[in-house]
């Protein structure tokens, strides 16, 4: 019977990988000018999506094996994996908390944190992002010198995660998540959704992977700094001053399709070795590859890097590559997980991750 039911476990993991890639054909990818061609419908619309902080990893493990974990390691933190893939979130065990802080460019700081519940085979999780980009000079078309006056900007995005081994061999989830963007006194809030699932192919150490990221329609902008007091060309010199306000127009939130798979060998003893592959379908940018390796000792400390590579590389400041490495914690029963990860840029300090994990 075993092979029967493997024939029917890849199968609902094959219709499931295909609905996952029609979704895009007749939403996001479908949308805007495609007048790049066919072979290349994305090359005109690089720049012109919205909410690119829902593109930045916010984690130390997921960033230092080069964003490369849609596969999901078997013992990859639930709310750890749950960015590559909300599938990941079946690797939950019981209660766990993490935070994360990524020091940005700029001076830019984010504050990443997440709680997650199993309740048998169901798993919950909430996670919070938050961005501090500082006080920021203000500077206006009236007085663009800097002054003393200042104004900032926060974005803030409340994610709400489901996942559920389906099998012994597949997972799948799915994650809601509320865009909330702050500039002075402008806002644009939306929701936009993920979906994944894994896949195990027996005890061979391979570990399969399929997400659909950032799904939803447009964010749009509203506020009184788009108002502005204007008279009207027919009106008298002596007429009241109308207040008019400007629309902002929408853009478009950058939906990803990612195809992963991780490959776990045991070497010398009680050391093990991680291989990762990755595939990144952009809806606005070059397509991207990449790779990452993890060497684990006894379970306790592992070293990692990572390479992430797209045809435009050379007008990004990542370099590509990326490293780090953790350690894993038996504290009276409880796991704690300590990682560390840098990713290095071309014109600005490298980011650094830390991220600090317990699971219960």
């Amino acid at each position: 019977m075993k092979p029967i039911q493997r024939f029917f476990q890849l199968r609902a993991f094959g219709v499931a990988i295909l609905s996952l890639m029609l979704l895009p054909v007749g939403s996001a990818f479908a949308q805007g000018d495609l007048s790049g061609g066919i072979d290349k419908p994305n090359t005109n619309r690089a720049g012109t999506n919205g909410a690119n902080e829902l593109l930045v990893p916010l984690t130390a493990r997921y960033s230092a094996l080069g964003s490369s974990a849609t596969g999901v390691m078997a013992d990859m933190n639930g709310l750890e994996a749950l960015y590559a893939n909300p599938a990941g979130l079946a690797n939950n065990t019981g209660t766990s908390a993490l935070f994360s802080r990524l020091q940005y460019v700029a001076d830019i700081g984010v504050n990443y944190f997440g709680v997650a519940q199993r309740i048998r085979e169901n798993n919950l999780a909430l996670a919070i992002s938050a961005w501090d980009m500082g006080d920021i000079p203000r500077q206006t078309e009236i007085n663009p010198e800097k002054s003393d006056a200042t104004f900032r900007i926060q974005f803030i995005n409340v994610g709400l995660s489901y996942a559920r081994t389906i099998t012994d061999r597949i997972a799948a989830g799915a994650t809601i998540k509320l865009v909330n963007e702050t500039i002075d006194d402008m806002t644009a809030s939306g929701i936009v959704f993920d979906a994944g699932m894994t896949y195990v192919v027996g005890e061979t150490g391979l570990r399969l992977g399929v997400a659909l990221k950032n799904i939803g329609n447009e964010l749009q902008y509203s506020g009184t700094s788009l108002g502005r007091r204007v008279r009207l060309p027919d009106q008298p010199s002596n007429a009241a001053v109308n207040t008019v306000v400007l629309e902002s127009e929408g853009v478009q939130y950058p939906t990803l399709l990612n195809f992963g798979m991780s490959y776990t060998r045991n070497i010398a003893g009680s050391a093990t070795a991680t291989l990762l592959g990755h595939f990144r379908s952009n809806s606005f940018e070059d397509d991207q590859f990449a790779g990452g390796l993890e060497l684990g000792f006894r379970g306790l400390l592992y070293l990692r890097g990572g390479y992430e590579w797209t045809q435009s590389e050379n007008v990004t400041w990542y370099k590509g590559y990326s490293y780090g490495g953790g350690l894993n914690l038996d504290v009276a029963g409880t796991r704690v997980a300590i990682d560390y990860a840098m990713v290095p840029t071309d014109y600005f300090d490298g980011l650094q991750f830390i991220t600090v994990s317990v699971t219960l």
